[in-house]
């Protein structure tokens, strides 16, 4: 490949720009700061940076971070990854925890799609991953690009590839990404994804398998009992108070796995007859990822939210496709609830590409070393 050839990445981009229709999405503003709360929440999906809901005792050891600029967020690990968005309720609106047993989980048609989606991936044929190995995620992605005064605008698209550690034990060195495309902020960079411990802590930093770093070893551990799954998530899973239902934090921990993860077909389908239990789940007819592949989507609709998210699936094989995020509403004083006939606005999407597992971090699964 000489200099003039574009890379593979690039090439997809570009392509994806010149198929996409231009959008007057621009004209939407978000609420005062929420794209600073958004850029907030998808980095606690993978370093936990922001404040806890619950002060924990002052005892408890230095939280831990991880080191890469601040603009940079995987999308594998928060757009498709944990979610695009965070749910926003409006001034006076509930305390943000919804009882596990409340409402009767998913609609009828949202349930029947999630249950062939967990038969589906019981016949994935998944390989488990070794401790030594990475899992490689390739996605196209198309975020926000809207400056901080609130304007809602989507960025040109871009290729991202993630490499994560499956080392169960703690470690700093959580893996890596690497941008190309039109729309990346750093691209042709292999950008390292460590872990630090605060200043002056005298704890390394590093960070063990779990829920903050779900390698497969520790996805295998969980329950395959949908029940009994969906307990142990509801106990582990983080509500922002006033900005979050129990429910849609556990959505959203989901959907970060389905993005960035490989995991147990066992496992897998767990996770989807789990979130078939989750009250609000509904089924979207046709959903498109964001490289115009359409399917049908599962999203938890939150009528009182800014926000909402939309996984989506392939209407024949019912595998995982990508993401889409959406403005529901304007909840700025003074503000459009929306134009006529366009109730949402497009705020991000993604669509895994490719995702495989590779015996080095930057070798992609062709063999070629980064």
């Amino acid at each position: 490949m000489n200099a003039a050839t574009p890379s593979r990445g690039e090439a997809e981009a570009a392509e994806l720009a010149r198929l996409l229709p231009e959008s007057d999405e621009d004209e939407w503003e978000l609420p005062p700061g929420r794209h600073l709360h958004h850029k907030d929440v998808l980095m606690q999906q993978i370093d936990r940076d922001t404040e806890p809901v619950h002060q924990a005792p002052a005892a408890l050891a230095p939280r831990r971070r991880l080191l890469r600029p601040a603009v940079l967020m995987p999308a594998a690990a928060g757009l498709a990854v944990a979610g695009i968005l965070a749910a926003t309720l409006p001034s006076g609106g509930s305390d943000g925890v919804r009882d596990m047993g409340a409402g009767q989980g998913a609609t009828p048609g949202a349930a029947v799609t999630l249950d062939r989606i967990a038969n589906a991936s019981l016949k994935s044929g998944t390989r488990p991953v070794k401790a030594s190995q990475f899992v490689y995620v390739r996605s196209l992605v198309r975020g926000n690009d809207g400056e901080l005064n609130g304007k809602v605008k989507l960025g040109a698209p871009y290729t991202e590839q993630t490499w994560f550690s499956q080392d169960p034990a703690p470690v700093t060195d959580i893996g890596m990404t690497r941008e190309s495309g039109k729309g990346a902020q750093m691209p042709g960079q292999d950008v390292p994804i460590e872990a630090s411990a605060v200043d002056g802590s005298e704890d390394s930093g590093a960070i063990p398998e779990g829920p903050e770093r779900p390698t497969y070893n520790w996805l295998a551990s969980l329950p395959t009992d949908p029940d009994a799954l969906l307990k142990k998530l509801y106990a582990e899973t983080r509500v922002i108070e006033g900005q979050e239902t129990k429910a849609q934090a556990v959505f959203d921990k989901i959907g970060g796995l389905l993005g960035a993860t490989i995991m147990p077909p066992e496992n897998a389908a767990a996770l989807y007859k789990a979130v078939a239990k989750l009250p609000g789940v509904t089924e979207v007819p046709d959903a498109v990822d964001a490289a115009g592949r359409h399917g049908i989507g599962i999203t938890l609709d939150e009528s009182s939210y800014t926000t909402r998210e939309e996984w989506i699936f392939d209407k024949k094989s019912f595998t995982y496709l990508g993401s889409r995020g959406y403005m529901t509403k304007n909840h700025q004083p003074g503000g459009r609830p929306g134009r006529e006939g366009n109730p949402e606005v497009l705020y991000g999407s993604s669509a895994v590409l490719e995702r495989a597992v590779v015996d080095q971090r930057g070798m992609e699964p062709a063999g070629e070393s980064g």
